[in-house]
């Protein structure tokens, strides 16, 4: 049995302060003063949001069409990312979640019904360093939507829209990998509300949103793993891999090794009481060249040992994992 290191200091970023908590250190302001401030929209303080979202829009395999109000389709989903307070939590600047969309655009008729493809990508930071690490990438493969000009996107999580409800189900997505990464299991909350994401798509026959058993590659596949219980270990093992691996990195490289050591060990046993694929190829698609970073320089029995986890959980890396050999 491996030793468990204990627990770096933990961060603030996961705490829901009580709302007196917030005034704590601040210069003392009369009562008239503030209700003022309120009452006319001025805020002195202000958390921030969860996600700094950027958007980058690839419109080269669409010709023969005049595309022009498309120009402002990027910003205005940052817009929609960044804009909404997603959960109730206080991140520090710093600490919001670091989300990339690239979007490729495959086709569009005359009724501007356009089909696309979606890299999304997540990071956050790691503890106690200026790095970041990436907690999930993904290429999603199948977005319809219809797209017209001056139209505007509308959060509305009860009423299906083939643009805001693709959205807000990444973001909640992203959000749960982001809490799993801080905590055992930490995303289910965030993990659920995506799930209803998934139930309000299958009631359209938009594409993408096929239910988990009539497809290996889906959202609704991406949810129905991610809350079984057979896959428990995986997430386990992804806040091991980061709570007590890479956030102690910078202070205890041994330990963290061995943290990481753990969390792969965790993961091969995970893998071999299961048949799905989708969850292992998604971790290690996002983690193969960060785990050659962090044995590389570790002695040549810990990279061996590290070695022959790795050939047997991701066989789609080997080349790059025989740097470890």
């Amino acid at each position: 049995m491996r030793r468990s290191s204990s627990e770096p200091a933990a961060s603030n970023r996961r705490n829901v302060p009580h709302a007196a908590a917030l005034y704590k250190g601040l210069p003392w302001i009369p009562i008239l003063t503030l209700l003022l401030l309120f009452q006319l929209g001025i805020a002195t303080t202000a958390p921030a949001q969860e996600l700094s979202a950027s958007v980058q829009i690839d419109r080269s395999r669409i010709t023969g069409t005049s595309l022009e109000y498309l120009d402002d389709f990027a910003q205005e989903i940052e817009s929609y990312l960044n804009g909404y307070d997603w959960i109730d939590a206080n991140f520090q600047p710093r600490e919001r979640i670091d989300l990339q969309l690239q979007i490729t655009l495959l086709s569009v008729d005359e009724n501007f019904n356009f089909q696309a493809s979606v890299v999304v990508l997540s990071r956050r930071p790691i503890y106690n360093t200026m790095n970041q690490t990436t907690l999930f990438l993904y290429n999603d493969e199948s977005w319809a939507f219809n797209y017209t000009p001056n139209r505007q996107l509308i959060h509305d999580e009860f009423q299906f829209d083939a643009i805001a409800t693709f959205l807000d189900f990444y973001a909640y997505l992203v959000l749960g990998y982001d809490f799993d990464s801080f905590s055992e299991l930490g995303g289910n909350p965030y993990f659920l509300e995506a799930e209803n994401m998934v139930s309000l798509g299958q009631t359209t026959s938009s594409p993408g949103w096929a239910r988990a058993a009539d497809s290996r590659r889906s959202r609704a596949r991406l949810i129905v793993d991610l809350l079984s219980g057979n896959y428990e270990g995986l997430r386990r093992a992804f806040y091991i891999y980061h709570r007590l691996g890479l956030d102690q990195f910078a202070d205890d490289p041994p330990a963290a090794r061995e943290e990481v050591l753990r969390a792969l060990e965790l993961i091969r046993d995970t893998r071999r009481t299961t048949t799905g694929t989708l969850l292992f190829d998604t971790f290690f698609n996002a983690k193969y060249r960060e785990l050659v970073s962090v044995f590389e320089d570790a002695p040549s029995e810990v990279r061996l040992e590290a070695y022959n986890l790795l050939r047997e959980v991701d066989q789609s890396h080997l080349t790059t994992y025989g740097r470890l050999r």
